[in-house]
């Protein structure tokens, strides 16, 4: 009887344990589809054991069983008791589908973050403190001081916008961002990895961001929700402006983390 082809492992370091179990199976399932997208396996090859996939990762065997699961849900993956996993979908369709049903939810977010941060900025324009608005300028900073020093900006983008967000008096207004801060978080990690690659999209972004502070500064609301509207439009033609190389390395695997996420499936 014909032996199922297998592969070897992708020499990938070991994760830090510093992570959580969830984001562990996530990354750990993207870099095994990653593997079979590039090496264009077939349909019926045998993956590795679970304990030897597990030390190869430097994770525990339900991290792994995790991983193994999130492929499986995928159609990438089956699995048959006593054997092991194989693979039974061609996968770089598969990945692809995946990866365009993540920029759908990237885009979808986008959108609703426009009537929301709309609305936040010109809130702000009519409400902020003094003191509230040198938090926003400060906020604006940190993000070009993290580009600067080669920072990716995530974090300070996140919180540059809830920065405005309280600064509309409203404390339901933050509180809202809150709810949504992880799907933003992955969405801004995307859209940040994109706009990265291409000097023209970084200063894109900073010139968005300055217009929206200056309307704020400026105690005008309508040039506000413009400024704040404007910039998420962009983000979305930007994220559409991605190309195919993007979207199959890195830009991928972060975008797939919105589609992961519970609450956009709620």
């Amino acid at each position: 009887m014909d032996q199922a082809p297998t592969f070897t492992l992708p020499h990938f370091p070991a994760e830090p344990a510093s992570f959580v179990a969830g984001t562990l199976g996530v990354r750990v399932a993207d870099k095994l589809r990653q593997k079979i997208c590039d090496d264009a396996l077939k349909v019926g090859t045998r993956l590795p054991s679970e304990q030897a996939m597990a030390t190869h990762f430097g994770v525990s065997r339900s991290v792994m069983r995790e991983a193994i699961a999130l492929l499986k849900s995928e159609g990438i993956l089956n699995t048959r008791k006593g054997s092991g996993a194989f693979i039974c979908a061609a996968s770089a369709e598969r990945n692809d589908l995946v990866t365009e049903q993540s920029v759908q939810s990237l885009l979808n977010l986008i959108e609703v973050r426009g009537g929301l941060e709309s609305e936040i900025a010109a809130l702000a324009a009519l409400r902020r403190t003094p003191g509230q608005l040198i938090e926003i300028e400060h906020a604006l900073r940190t993000i070009e001081q993290a580009v600067a020093s080669g920072v990716d900006g995530v974090e300070e983008d996140v919180r540059f916008h809830l920065s405005i967000a309280e600064a509309t008096g409203n404390p339901y207004w933050p509180k809202f961002v809150e709810m949504f801060a992880q799907p933003i978080r992955s969405a801004v990690k995307v859209t940040r990895a994109n706009e990265a690659r291409r000097q023209d999209f970084s200063q894109q972004v900073q010139n968005e961001h300055e217009k929206i502070v200056e309307a704020i500064a400026a105690g005008q609301p309508e040039l506000a929700r413009h400024a704040a509207m404007e910039h998420m439009q962009h983000a979305a033609e930007r994220v559409r402006l991605a190309d195919r190389e993007f979207w199959r390395g890195d830009g991928g695997a972060l975008a797939r983390t919105l589609v992961q996420d519970p609450i956009m499936h709620k």
